[in-house]
């Protein structure tokens, strides 16, 4: 039944269509996965084992009658608890929405679903997402599985944990400065954070900011890509959505992606990087070329992307989480608060700086990368960190003076709108994961796609599986 646990998406959903396997005793064999491992890691927080096994029985009867079957039939999936789910206890992390049940599915849970997949639960997530390392006053802290002492990132370390571990075979997260990215090179799986708008995102209260989006985790680069081909797709609730149906993202992967020129940035223009980190990611930089591609040192000019991050981000969260402030000071993380008035703080002016530095900094990145097919760098300045750390405070003797300074060579890439994704590497001499970020063009996401199929292929690293296996 581990065995089981562990096969990809694809292959399970071929099993359940082919009648070669049962829904339900995939279901079975992940709520087992669950009850088994889940309380060392605490990545699973709200659990509903009834619903599932109906809905696995419901998935089975649709094989029976000879339905037309979704990507994702009689799979289990796990929502991040930041993403709404219609009856099922959705807490952002905080303690002021413990008993909140949404009366509403987000847009990507009702595609996945429509996609057949079932949903088990809801993965753990700091408190309103804020910071990439998973813990919060409700459920506590996530544990990384490959070192039970080391945080699994965030904010989505629920979903990358019960993926790494066998716990679900994909799941949902989003990102804004990391959030998709950090916790599957933490965790040994995959990340994709695809462009702004190519997964619709609904209910936002900032419809047309482009910096927060919805993207999937799994453990291998073609089960991200199948899971993105159900949610991906235009949707009129969500202005920016691209009109491309999701469909095109649907496995196989295959093509060739020799010649293409990839730029190689160890550290995104100086950003401090542990060496434990740079060297998993150069041992690898012969991997790109074996795939046939040209491999040169180069990376954009990024001045201007630390402050329009900072500057957006702090206009985000308090636009979303301004009104809790007055009345839940007390209740709410030191960081979240801080984040608010900084958002308080804001002025005209500032906003109109940051918006030409935006501006000016995307016209040179687009220069940059009529040059280069793609753009390859660390996904993490540094590797897994203790659990009990709240964030990094210094990177290789430089202060980091904020818990968003250690996250930017996510945060920066964030700030481009290109679709980017985090695949497993390799590994620290302390045997703890590393992964290597791949950036695209413009709306590129297939070739990011395909690029991260071609190094997971080679590199391997990917199926090496935590000892708490």
């Amino acid at each position: 039944m581990t065995d089981l646990c562990f096969r990809t998406a694809a292959d399970l959903a071929r099993l359940i269509a082919a009648r070669e396997i049962s829904a339900v005793e995939v279901m079975e064999a992940h709520l087992a996965r669950i009850e088994e491992v889940n309380p060392a890691v605490n990545a699973i927080v709200t659990l509903v084992p009834d619903a599932a096994r109906r809905g696995a029985e419901a998935a089975d009867a649709a094989v029976a009658r000879g339905d037309a079957l979704g990507p994702l039939h009689g799979l289990p999936v796990a929502h991040k608890d930041l993403t709404w789910t219609k009856g099922i206890r959705t807490t952002f992390g905080s303690p002021l929405f413990e008993r909140f049940v949404p009366d509403a599915d987000a847009i990507v849970v009702e595609r996945l679903r429509a996609a057949g997949a079932i949903t088990v639960g809801k993965t753990n997530v700091p408190e309103f997402g804020a910071g990439s390392q998973t813990f919060n006053a409700l459920f506590g802290a996530t544990r990384n599985p490959y070192d039970l002492t080391k945080t699994c990132g965030g904010s989505s370390g629920g979903a990358a944990v019960a993926l790494a571990t066998g716990m679900v075979p994909v799941a949902d997260g989003n990102d804004l400065g990391g959030s998709l990215r950090n916790p599957a090179g933490f965790c040994n799986v995959v990340g994709f954070r695809p462009s702004p708008g190519r997964v619709p995102n609904w209910p936002n209260l900032a419809h047309w900011f482009p910096m927060a989006v919805q993207g999937p985790l799994a453990r291998t680069v073609t089960d991200a890509a199948l899971l993105l081909s159900a949610m991906a797709g235009p949707d009129p609730r969500a202005p920016i959505s691209l009109s491309e149906p999701g469909t095109v993202f649907r496995p196989p992967l295959d093509a060739d992606v020799a010649g293409k020129a990839v730029a190689w940035s160890r550290d995104l223009g100086g950003l401090p990087v542990d060496p434990r980190v740079t060297a998993v990611i150069e041992a690898e930089r012969g991997t790109f070329e074996r795939i046939g591609c040209t491999v040169e040192d180069a990376e954009p000019n990024m001045d201007g992307a630390d402050e329009v991050f900072q500057v957006w981000r702090a206009w985000y969260f308090e636009l979303y989480y301004g009104e809790l402030l007055a009345k839940h000071r007390d209740a709410m993380k030191d960081t979240v608060v801080w984040n608010i008035e900084e958002g308080r703080r804001l002025t005209g002016p500032q906003l109109g700086a940051a918006a030409r530095a935006w501006s000016a900094l995307l016209d040179r990145v687009s220069r940059f990368m009529a040059r280069y097919d793609y753009l390859v760098l660390p996904v993490s300045q540094v590797p897994p960190f203790d659990v009990d750390q709240p964030y990094v405070t210094e990177i290789n003797g430089v202060r980091m003076d904020t818990y968003l300074d250690w996250m930017r060579s996510c945060a920066w890439i964030s700030v481009l709108g290109l679709p980017a994704i985090s695949v497993p590497c390799g590994f620290t001499e302390e045997g703890l994961p590393v992964g290597v970020q791949i950036v695209g063009r413009q709306h590129d996401d297939l070739g990011v796609l395909r690029l991260a199929c071609a190094f997971e292929q080679l590199n391997r690293a990917g199926e090496r599986r935590p000892a708490s296996r």
